[in-house]
């Protein structure tokens, strides 16, 4: 049976028909979403989307600048968090799934 995406569908348009966003609003937050999430296809569909109802490269470029900082940032302040983890003195552990012996199945 091929995949059927109709509640998938029909969640997004109910969405898509919020009164408290202007399209201009949803078109830059789906943009990010999609950046983040690094689906290509994705991306490529809303600039097109976007460019189409007036927003131009100006401000999509800016966006971009802005994904890129604030994903950039969630990466550094999560490898610091992990390196405070890794220390030998931390007193938090993640045990055995850390360590492989769940995947391992010991």
């Amino acid at each position: 049976m091929a995949y059927d995406d109709t509640k998938v569908r029909e969640y997004l348009q109910v969405t898509h028909r919020t009164e408290f966003l202007t399209a201009r609003e949803k078109h830059l937050i789906g943009l990010a979403v999609t950046m983040t999430r690094g689906c290509q296809v994705c991306t490529r569909g809303r600039i097109e989307k976007a460019r189409a109802d007036g927003l131009g490269d100006d401000l999509l470029n800016a966006l971009v600048g802005i994904v890129a900082a604030v994903n950039a940032g969630v990466a550094a302040a999560t490898a610091r968090e992990a390196f405070q983890l890794a220390e030998p003195s931390s007193h938090e552990s993640c045990g055995a799934v850390c360590s492989g012996e769940v995947a391992a199945g010991r």
